[in-house]
């Protein structure tokens, strides 16, 4: 039972920590008087490179989430353009796994499925990430992936029937996806 006030009181605290960086995941059956204080994320810190305030630190990358919906190949091409060196994010571990879902739930949270920068390479079952790096990570769903071997699905996306989870899809379908470059050679503030 709301007490006079509780409400107003309740949505300012979803305010301020939505301005802080939190991001507030509310799952079926929550309610705003029992919500479970495990459900924050907290937003990584920005990118401390200068022209980057925009992106944000994650691991020895800087990411930036684009919601314009493209394809794989598209997504990769943008992310070329857009910076020097960039590619579709690669990920290595479950904190930047964590990360990143983060920060599409902030800017995205109506719709969280979005491109990492994995693919199947030529059918063989193999994964590869398209900045070159080593795949040494992997955080499928359930189940997935399955359709190696394959031309249906070889392009890898994170948020299918899960929170952070991974799935193989058509290259062809457009979605969201999260552009990141390495640091070299800069300190960390």
């Amino acid at each position: 039972m709301y007490k006079r006030g509780t409400k107003s009181v309740c949505f300012l605290l979803l305010a301020l920590l939505w301005d802080s960086g939190y991001v507030l995941t509310i799952k079926r059956g929550d309610t705003a008087a029992h919500v479970n204080l495990m459900a924050f994320h907290r937003l990584p810190n920005k990118c401390n490179v200068d022209g980057f305030n925009d992106w944000f630190k994650v691991d020895k990358y800087c990411v930036k989430y684009f919601s314009k919906p493209l394809n794989f190949t598209d997504a990769e091409d943008s992310c070329k353009r857009t910076v020097p060196g960039g590619h579709l994010v690669s990920v290595h571990d479950a904190g930047a796994n964590n990360d990143l879902h983060s920060i599409v739930t902030k800017m995205n949270p109506k719709n969280l499925r979005m491109w990492l920068g994995g693919y199947e390479f030529f059918q063989t079952g193999k994964f590869l990430w398209t900045d070159g790096s080593f795949w040494d990570y992997e955080d499928w769903t359930s189940g997935e992936p399955i359709n190696i071997y394959s031309s249906k699905e070889e392009c890898v996306e994170m948020n299918w029937k899960g929170a952070a989870k991974w799935n193989d899809d058509s290259c062809f379908n457009k979605k969201g996806f999260i552009c990141a470059f390495k640091r070299k050679g800069i300190m960390d503030k």
